[in-house]
């Protein structure tokens, strides 16, 4: 026997001594022991918390009022994609507590240890790009610092280019910087940042709505807003499309949670840490965007959903200075958990004995330079409908055959010292998950280039989603779920 398992059903290896020497392990990718998962309910509803409080949730509500919707409907929309797009995050977290395995090597299972690849970099793209809007956010922030305490900061070092003086790019450099430091630092310190930084940024941004609602005089100003839709066949056609956008959000950690869940103490307080936090968290932090967003129309004549560029309103440096902090603080928490930490992972998978996790971030860094980002930003309807809604297929695709292998196929039984043997029972490519991937892909993104599957488009992480996990059913071929048991260990569960 190589494994051991506890009476809560998680699963260790016995002896490393094999998988150490394989080509396809580094100390990054291990199987995470059973005396280092320790992560409890908190820390995941603290992690939760920490990446929904961000400048691109409280856009969300903002960007689908820009797009014509009521605020209710926008927060209807927002709130029915979250607590879809729970759904496959917990089916996918699951593994990573059984196994202590992160999600690139729990996709060798259907993928193959080579076929892996596919779609570990496919999510690691998304995340580069993530990486890239993020830290543009948060450099924003740092300029909007600068500008309010250093006099002349805006033209100090020339005009700059693209559209952005020099001092805004320095800040964004600032910024990225940071960023990579807290990755060199290694998820110890990753841990500490999300702990800390949920509650103080729910603090501020509790402190800024209270300013905005009593600075416009009341919240029946607020949100007396009807929208442009008046019936349903006028709201279904946006709110189909907008609806796979808000799934898309956090399609990617649909996909790379074992990341985090590799660490927990059981299935159930990981479980309960992302069913508290996730959909409240989400529709609370949006609600206070569309508070904040409406009360700007009528403080400053102007609608203004960054933020960044509302607090760039205030003349006190006093003020200005604690709400950039608080936005660089909501930033990079966010940024680390949710753009660094799965991608740092998918690079080191690809290349195990030359990339490891802290140069996977590094790459990361680099490739969201990449993506533009100040060019996503610049408009919300690009923002939600070309970038969210664009990804949202190709990654419903991969966590459509993700779901369907574990739980269907293999009937939630893996084989852990074989998932880092060249020579094991996942070696090589999985032509099958491949091709499956494939057809959800297509059929998704179809759309884009055959105006008659349009429709299809709209709906691209459903119809990515399902027309994979189906292929990858009916393309299995039968007994391939098979696995031995792992030696029992008497434990009381945690």
């Amino acid at each position: 026997m190589t494994e051991r398992r506890l009476a809560d059903g998680r699963v260790e290896l016995i002896s490393t001594a094999r998988v150490e020497a394989s080509p396809l392990y580094n100390h990054d990718l291990a199987p995470v022991p059973l005396s280092r998962r320790t992560w409890s309910t908190y820390n995941y509803a603290a992690l939760w918390i920490s990446m929904a409080h961000c400048i691109p949730t409280y856009m969300l509500a903002s960007g689908l009022m820009a797009s014509g919707m009521s605020w209710k409907q926008a927060l209807v929309t927002i709130v029915l994609g979250n607590t879809i797009v729970l759904v496959p995050i917990l089916l996918n977290s699951h593994p990573g507590t059984k196994y202590g395995i992160p999600f690139p090597v729990f996709a060798r299972a259907a993928y193959g240890t080579l076929g892996s690849n596919v779609p570990a970099l496919m999510r690691a793209l998304v995340a580069c790009g993530w990486f890239g809007i993020q830290t543009w956010i948060g450099g924003e922030a740092v300029h909007t610092f600068l500008k309010a305490v250093v006099p002349g900061w805006p033209a100090l070092l020339g005009p700059g280019f693209g559209g952005h003086p020099t001092t805004e790019w320095v800040s964004f450099l600032l910024f990225w910087a940071l960023n990579v430091y807290i990755i060199y630092r290694g998820m110890d310190l990753v841990r500490q940042v999300e702990n800390w930084a949920a509650p103080f940024v729910l603090v501020m941004t509790t402190i800024l709505l209270w300013w905005s609602v009593r600075h416009a005089n009341g919240l029946g100003t607020l949100l007396s807003h009807s929208g442009k839709f008046h019936s349903f066949a006028e709201f279904w056609p946006v709110f189909v499309p907008s609806l796979s956008a808000m799934i898309g959000f956090w399609a990617t950690l649909s996909l790379n949670m074992p990341d985090f869940t590799r660490f927990g103490r059981s299935q159930r307080e990981q479980m309960l840490g992302q069913v508290v936090a996730l959909p409240t968290t989400m529709a609370v932090f949006a609600a206070m965007g569309v508070v904040i967003t409406s009360a700007t129309a009528i403080i400053f004549g102007e609608t203004i959903w960054d933020p960044v560029v509302l607090v760039g309103k205030f003349s006190s440096p006093l003020i200005v200075a604690v709400s950039m902090f608080t936005v660089v603080v909501a930033t990079v928490a966010v940024n680390i958990a949710a753009n660094v930490v799965s991608p740092a992972n998918d690079f080191a998978n690809a290349f195990p004995r030359f990339i490891s996790f802290k140069t996977g971030g590094l790459i990361t860094g680099l490739l969201g330079f990449v993506i533009q980002p100040w060019k996503l930003l610049a408009d919300p309807s690009g923002y939600i409908y070309t970038w969210l809604l664009g990804y949202s297929g190709g990654l419903g695709s991969i966590a459509g055959v993700l779901i369907a292998d574990y739980w269907f196929i293999r009937g939630r039984e893996l084989r852990l010292e074989d998932l880092y043997l060249p020579d094991g029972v996942y070696r090589g490519w999985n032509i099958r998950a491949i091709a499956a991937t494939g057809i959800g892909c297509a059929l998704a993104w179809g759309g884009l280039i055959v105006p008659a599957l349009k429709p299809l488009y709209d709906f691209a992480w459903f119809v990515g989603f399902f027309a994979a996990a189906i292929a990858h059913i009916a393309l299995a071929p039968r007994g391939v779920g098979e696995a031995p048991r792992a030696a029992s260990v008497e434990t009381r569960p945690i």
